[in-house]
Formats: structure tokens, sequence, C-alpha cells
């Protein structure tokens, strides 16, 4: 089965971070570094302890937490929140599993009881996002990996609040193919939940126990009370009897010594587990530990919702183990798992005992990027400047976020599009590692002591500005240079060139090539170079004064954008052109102002209004319902956006688009005339529910929801090029009669330009909705939209408004701040509306909830397609209709029969199952 893995990425911020590794030599397979220590030292159960020492970055804290007297923990390592990254290099075995493991204990070691929330990452790939919740609890994250190169980078960075840090950083090495599945060269392994049933305290097993030092919690513990519903008659077994657990895990003997059985017949639990809804790693470790009598047996089944086939095997321990005291292993290494994960194992009707577990193991998978495309390139880059700071920031350059030093673009994959070096006292010939990026927009290598000639960058065609001067450099000007197809900006003065500047095809280009005193002008012919050059010792005032009279020469001879060269087609629609001017607009009706002011009964019922107008009800001659949209002379759109809705409506049809049915343009007056919607807008069904009788319910909720996404997933995918609505907003969603909801207000659209990653764009859009990212950088992508999408699905889970006030407490003002603080520690109940009434599946909610997560990450490229957000909205509302099914059958049944559901003969849920006797025993994986 092909993994289809939901990413769930957290908060962002989006700035530029920098990189500063520092690296750890591996001992024996084990490394255990104690940031902020100074001392090499052994712990209480023999692990040997580095300090980071020699970690030139952060500063380091010491703290005192109650109950806690481990040496690792009196000290932590901490940065500060800018715009950095801070990166520890450790060295592996290549070709080799390790588990991975990075603590984090507070203190409130900054006295500010402002509570840390922070990313870290492993290389370019994020890792997880650290939220402390409680000054004196450990926090601790797990990775299962297969190791590829020699090193691995885990980095800090990106703190929303507080400032990061890390109290210890752990690699263990496993031995042989524990942990191995066919999908290690793409995917780590994201520990979730390891749990020891039966464990008798509540201290976890790990190292000597161990001999992998994996942290097995106890089942009763407070840190694993993610464990709940525990059934009645659940009882702790263990034995003295060395357990056989040479398998594929090797979990230890010491928690296989213990378990839980049924004695009623079941044990069912659910769980929280932590990443999920997505695919994962599931395994059971059973052995059978109580002596049997030979007429005495123990099968059971485990009952997963959502899971047919795995609900239908036997598990039968001492068979499938082939003897008591030996491991059996069961489990599944690709599967579907939600947040909220509910199971049973119960005992079949042809059992005398009853069920048992003694360890359950749960990874997530998590997608391994692989990185920018330039970073083998950057590596030579780095070879040629081993001592300097720059080499310092390792890694991937662009992924999870660039070094100070470069920009990257905003591909899945991204390129380095800039280098900024200027005066870093790099020595040497210039890198021709740099000649490789085949992205590269700009290169400031200026005022250092570069030496040696100029390299070819023909393998560099988007190069725009180069800045090479007050170098050393020599040899002659290349050729290639000038031919380079959009160079704008070339300053080579104070360097030590020489012969002539040739010809080439290049307009438009300003080139200072002054100080050069052996380097000269070339003869000029038919095809030469039409550049502003400057040659003598006018300097750089002169310079600044062409490159600005040619920046406005080349905005002057440069066309106006016009939707018209850049047309939305689709296959069942032609194409239209559309004018900014007051004359007509083709593919769209024109109605005269009398027409309109007698549909409207001389604009008698207004339905609405904004800040571009007013809304009026009307009514055509052949009886259709229309919404006048009148926009006044002060309009925030104005003319330009009333264009812009007229000419991209007229030609783009979706049923989950409102209908442009024409638009009015005399006597001063601009109006747009759209379908009449007669439930208004999804806004004031949310926030103004007395007026429509009722709040909508969650199903409705969710179709809303799709109908939405549907439209402007057209709007990404359907439309040639794809439009970007750039003012998605519940008030912008608006409600037929049969209330299908349908995408309104295209006056902020934006049509894409093919092959660009991205339109450059004033900032324009509403608070609350506003995609952070575009803000910042005013480039907007397709992946705006989803941010403002995923601010509705907060919307649609809680009954908040974007921005309140009063709403979210002290520290937040923003729906998104709120949620994810609920949502991240597991508190969806805190968020969840209350005129829902309860009338909801739990991991409907959940899914949604995860989903509207990854919408509003502060980085684009790791937000979901609204293709994605449309599959996970059907399949979420596939969730919540079965779920009421199955609610709607049970109801049924209970009038009709008198089930004990406390009965130890499972025989009924046989029947409910429809289990086949016939299915094969399952056999370890």
């Amino acid at each position: 089965m092909e993994i289809k893995l939901l990413f769930i990425f957290f908060s962002l911020s989006p700035i530029l971070l920098l990189l500063f590794p520092f690296s750890f030599a591996q001992m024996s397979g084990f490394v255990s570094l104690d940031c902020g220590g100074n001392v090499n030292f052994t712990d209480e159960i023999g692990l040997k302890w580095t300090p980071d020492d020699k970690f030139t970055y952060g500063e380091i804290s010491t703290i005192s937490v109650a109950n806690e007297t481990r040496k690792q923990y009196t000290t932590l390592r901490h940065f500060p929140a800018d715009s950095r990254k801070y990166c520890y290099t450790l060295d592996v075995a290549s070709r080799t599993r390790y588990l991975l493991r990075a603590t984090f204990l507070y203190g409130n070691f900054d006295n500010n009881n402002v509570y840390p929330k922070f990313d870290i990452s492993v290389g370019a790939t994020h890792w997880s996002t650290i939220v402390i919740s409680d000054a004196n609890t450990i926090e601790t994250i797990e990775l299962i990996f297969l190791v590829t190169s020699p090193t691995i980078n885990v980095c800090l960075s990106n703190a929303t609040t507080g400032t990061p840090f890390i109290s210890t950083l752990e690699l263990r090495q496993f031995n042989g193919s524990v942990y191995y599945t066919d999908f290690e060269n793409d995917y780590y392994l994201s520990v979730s939940a390891r749990i020891n049933f039966g464990a008798q305290s509540n201290a976890p097993i790990r190292y000597p126990d161990d001999p992998f030092d994996r942290i097995w919690e106890s089942d009763s513990s407070k840190k694993a009370n993610y464990l709940v519903d525990v059934a009645t008659g659940t009882q702790k077994i263990s034995t003295n009897v060395s357990i056989d657990v040479n398998r594929n895990e090797i979990p230890p003997v010491k928690v296989m010594q213990t378990a839980v059985v049924g004695t009623n017949g079941s044990l069912t639990y659910r769980l929280d587990l932590e990443n999920f809804p997505g695919f994962g790693w599931a395994v059971i470790y059973l052995a059978e530990i109580e002596d049997l009598a030979e007429d005495e047996s123990r099968k059971f089944r485990l009952v997963l919702p959502g899971q047919p086939d795995l609900s239908k095997l036997v598990l039968n321990i001492e068979e499938n183990a082939r003897g008591k005291y030996r491991l059996y292993e069961p489990g599944v290494t690709n599967i579907s798992l939600p947040f909220v994960l509910s199971f049973k194992l119960g005992k079949t009707s042809d059992s005398s005992r009853g069920p048992l577990i003694n360890a359950m193991e749960l990874n997530k998978y998590l997608e391994k990027n692989d990185g920018s495309l330039d970073g083998d390139a950057m590596s030579s880059v780095l070879s040629q400047y081993t001592s300097a700071e720059l080499a310092n920031e390792g890694g991937d350059p662009c992924l999870p976020v660039p070094w100070s030093w470069v920009r990257c673009s905003l591909d899945p994959r991204p390129r380095i599009v800039s280098i900024f070096l200027s005066s870093k006292n790099l020595t040497g010939n210039i890198p021709l590692g740099i000649t490789k990026l085949t992205g590269l927009v700009e290169l400031w290598l200026d005022g250092n002591m570069l030496t040696g000639p100029i390299p070819d960058f023909s393998r560099c065609p988007d190069l725009t500005i180069i800045h090479l001067e007050n170098n050393q450099l020599t040899g002659s000007l290349p050729a290639t240079l000038m031919k380079l197809p959009h160079l704008r900006e070339l300053c080579v003065q104070n360097n030590m060139l020489s012969g002539r500047i040739l010809s080439g095809h290049n307009n438009n280009l300003v080139l200072n090539y002054t100080g050069n005193i052996n380097l000269h002008k070339g003869s000029r012919k038919g095809s030469d170079i039409e550049a502003i050059i400057i040659g003598s010792a006018v300097g750089a005032p002169i310079l600044l004064l062409v490159t600005i009279i040619s920046f406005l020469v080349t905005r002057k001879g440069k066309k106006k954008y016009n939707v018209k060269d850049h047309r939305v087609s689709h296959p069942s629609q032609s194409t239209v052109s559309s004018n900014n001017d007051d004359g007509p607009v083709e593919g769209a009706q024109c109605f005269s102002y009398a027409e309109i002011k007698i549909s409207t009964n001389n604009f008698e019922k207004k339905v609405g209004s904004g800040g571009f107008g007013v809304v009026y009800y009307g009514k055509l001659d052949d009886g259709k319902e229309i919404a006048v949209k009148v926009l006044t002379s002060n309009s925030y759109q104005g003319k330009r956006e009333f264009s812009n809705e007229v000419s991209l409506l007229s030609r783009i049809h979706h049923r989950n688009l409102v209908q442009l049915l024409g638009y009015c343009r005399e006597e001063g007056n601009c109006m747009l005339i759209y379908e009449f919607m007669h439930n208004g807008t999804l806004k004031e069904h949310l926030y103004c529910p007395l007026t429509h009788g009722r709040s909508i319910n969650w199903i409705k909720r969710l179709e809303v929801a799709e109908d939405a996404a549907k439209g402007i997933e057209y709007l990404h995918t359907g439309c040639v090029p794809a439009v970007i609505h750039r003012d998605v907003k519940s008030s912008n969603i608006l409600l037929d009669r049969h209330m299908r909801a349908k995408v309104s207000d295209f006056g902020l659209s934006k049509i894409a330009v093919e092959g660009v990653s991205h339109v450059s764009s004033i900032v324009r859009g509403t608070v609350g909705y506003l995609d952070p990212e575009y803000y910042i950088s005013q480039q907007l992508t397709d992946k705006s939209d989803v941010y403002s999408f995923g601010v509705i699905l907060l919307e649609l889970i809680s009954g908040q408004e974007a921005i309140s006030n009063e709403s979210f407490g002290v520290n937040c003002r923003n729906i998104v701040q709120w949620a994810k603080l609920h949502i991240e520690s597991g508190d969806i109940q805190g968020i969840i509306d209350p005129a829902l009434r309860n009338n909801y599946d739990l991991q409907s909610m959940w899914k949604i909830a995860e989903k509207a997560l990854m919408c509003v990450q502060p980085h684009g490229h790791l937000r979901p397609s609204m293709s994605e957000v449309v599959k996970d909205i059907q399949d979420t509302i596939s969730i919540e209709k079965q779920s009421r099914r199955t609610s709607d059958e049970l109801s049924r049944n209970s009038m009709h029969s008198s089930i004990k559901t406390s009965s130890t003969d499972l025989g009924a849920a046989d029947n409910f199952l429809s289990i086949d006797e016939s299915i094969t025993l399952p056999s370890a994986r």
C-alpha cells in the first residue's frame, strides 16, 4: 500500500535563520550530550555524558527543578530568538539505524515565565515544534532513522515565544535490521508511544535493561496519561522467567515479563497519539507469561475501528510464538492512524482466557526532505572557506530555512537565487561551485580580497545582478557575461582586469569597470550590446544616476501587465479580453442603469454592505433573483478592482464560484450583478446564528468547507494561468437556498504568471486572514489562499472570529495563535464551538484541526495544496457520516436486543464483525 502521509508541520516564523554547528564524535554507538555542561560524567544508570562546552554559540543557564537531581538536567544551552538557526553536527556511521533523542527542561531559566515555543529540525527536515507547557516537566522527542551520510545536523530555530533551548541530545545506535522498513530511505519514524503494560512501578524502563536505551513508559505512570478508557477487569500480571526476545525489534526482557490481562474477556484502551493523524508503524509485543492448563487457551482479536481486515485476525500467542515465554510481534508497518486511537482486544468465543498485552510501540512516518537542489554545489563553495564564519553554516543551504547569506526560491526543492558575501574577507579565486547554481539571480562578492580570473557564468542564465567590485581580480572580462540574457547590472570596478570589453547581445546593461586601468571598451558592431558603460573614474554617484535612468527607461519601455496578456482559460470556456477603461468588457453582459433601477425597485431592499459599498436585492424580467453590488465612489476596491472582478468572473465558471451575471458602468455608477445567494454569508451563520434561527451543525460546516475549497481549488488548478483569490474569508463565502457554498468577491484577485513561482504584489487582503509570508515578502502565491482557508477551518471548528480582543485571552489576538496553543497541547475541546452540542465525531474534528494547522504554517512551501485540502475534507465527511450511521445502527439495535457489553463471551462481537474463521493466522512481520 502506497504511503500518503499527512504532513504536520507546526508554526514557523517567516524569517531567515542562521546555522551554527559543532561536531561531536560517536563513542560505542552512543552519544550523550549534556547541553550547557562542562565536565564528563557517568550517570546513575551507567550512561557516559559529554559536555557541549566546545559549542561557542548560545549561552548557558543553570536551573533547579524540584525532584530533579540528574546532573544533565541542572544546565541547559539557550540561543537568541533571532533570525538564525543553531545546529549541532553529530558524527554517525553511514547506512546504520539510530535513535535520536532530544530533551527540554525549561525551569524558567530566563525568569520570564513565558513558556518557549520553537522548532527543531534534522538536516532539511522539520522534525517537531517544541511547545513548553510546564516549567518543571521534561519534554522528550525521539526519531528513528537510517543514516545515509557521515554526519547529521540537529538545529533549533524559529522561536515564536521565549527563546530556543536544549537540555540533552542523544544518539543510540541499533544493530542489524532493528526497525527496518521498506520506506526508510524516504521516511523517518517519529516516536509517538512506547508503552510497557503491567509495569510494576511508575518508573520507565531504559538502559541497561534496554541495551538500545529506548524509554518504555509505564502504562500507569503520570507521563503515560494518554491511556484512558481502560476496561474493567484489567489486571496486571508478571513473571520472573526469562523471555526469549530475539526477534525483530528485541524489546527488553524486563518489559516482556509484565503484562495486563482482560479477566472479563476484553482489554479496551484509548490513546492520544503524538503527531497523528497520518500513516505510521505499529507493533504490539506479546509473550505468554501465564501457565495455562492443557484444556485452556488464549485466543483474541484486535478490534481496530476502520481496519476491518486487521480486526478479523485471531491472535494465539503461544501458537504464534511457538512456545511460552517467547516473543511474538504482530504489527503493521504501514497503517493509517487517527490522533485519538481506540482499540480493543477481545477474546474469541472458543477461548477460555481473556486477552493479554505486554507492550506496544507506535511511530509516525515523517517524510524526509531531500533538501535544496544546490546542496552539492554549495558544499564545494564552503570547502574553500573552512575557517571562515560562513563555513559554520552546515546542513542544507535552504531548508528548513536558508543560511544567513543566501536567499532561496519558494519551490518544494528550492534553488539558491541570491548570494550575499560582501566584505567577508574572502580570499583566493571565486569558487567554481557558484557557477553551478543554475537558478542564481544575484551575486554579491564585492569588498573582498578575491584574486584570479572571473569564471564562466553561462550556466547561470537567470543572473541579473553581479557585484565583483573592490577585489583583486585579474584577467579579461569574459564575453559570456555580456551574453547573459537577463543581466542588468555588472560592477567590476577597482580590480586588476585587463583586455577589452567584448560585444554581446544584452540590452540595457549597466556596466561599471572604472579603476581597471588596463581594461578598455572594445569596438561596436551591428549586434553589439546597447549598454550604459561607465569606463572613466566617475565613481558611484554617476553609476547610481545611470542606474536610475536605465530603470526608468526600462520601465517606460515595458508593456503594462494586462489580463489580455495572460488569459484565463478552460477547455470548456472561451477566453476573453478585459479593459480597464470605461468601455465594454467582453464576455459580460452590460446592464443599463435604468434596467438595474427597475430590477431593484429603485434600490429598495438592502441585503448587505461592506468596504466596497452596498448590496441590493433585485429581480430581472425573467424572474431571476439578483444581488446588485453598488460600489461607492471612495470604494476600497475602486475602478481597478471593479474591472478586475468583471474580467475574471466573465470568463471563469464553476458551481462553487458565485456567478457574475453582468455589470453596469454609467452615470458615474459602478455596479456588479450576481446571482442572488439566499442564505447570506458563512460569517453570518457562524457569528449571528439568531439571524438564521440556529447555528449550522458540524456535518453542514464540513460540506460548506468542501464547497468553498473546491471553488478555490478550481481557481488554482482549473484556470490557465491560475488565479489567486487574495481575499479568502468567511464573509466571502456565500450560501444559496440549498446551503451550498460559493466563493465570491474577486476584486483583489491576481492572475499567476506561468513558469514563475510567485507574483510580486503590494500586500492586500483582510487582517486575520492575511498570509504572514506574503505580508513580509510581498510575494503572492497560491499558498496565500491556503493560509486564509486554514483560518476559515478554525472558524468552522470554534465559531470564533479571526480577530478578537476579548475571545482569545491576554496573549492572543488572532484565532491562529489561540487555536494552535490548544490543538498542540491536545486540548481540542477547548476550541470546539459549544453550539455544536457534542454532535460530532472527535476523530473528524481532529482531522480538520490538524489540516487547519497545516494550512496556516507560516512558510508557504509547508502548506498543502487546495487539492490536498479538498481530499482531506472529503475524507473527514466520510468519517463523520460513517460515525453517524454506526450510531444510528447501535440505536436501532438497542431497541431490539439487550446485549450485555460486559459479557465474557464475545460471540456477539464476532457476529458484528462478520469474521471469517478461515482467515489465516497472522505471522510475525
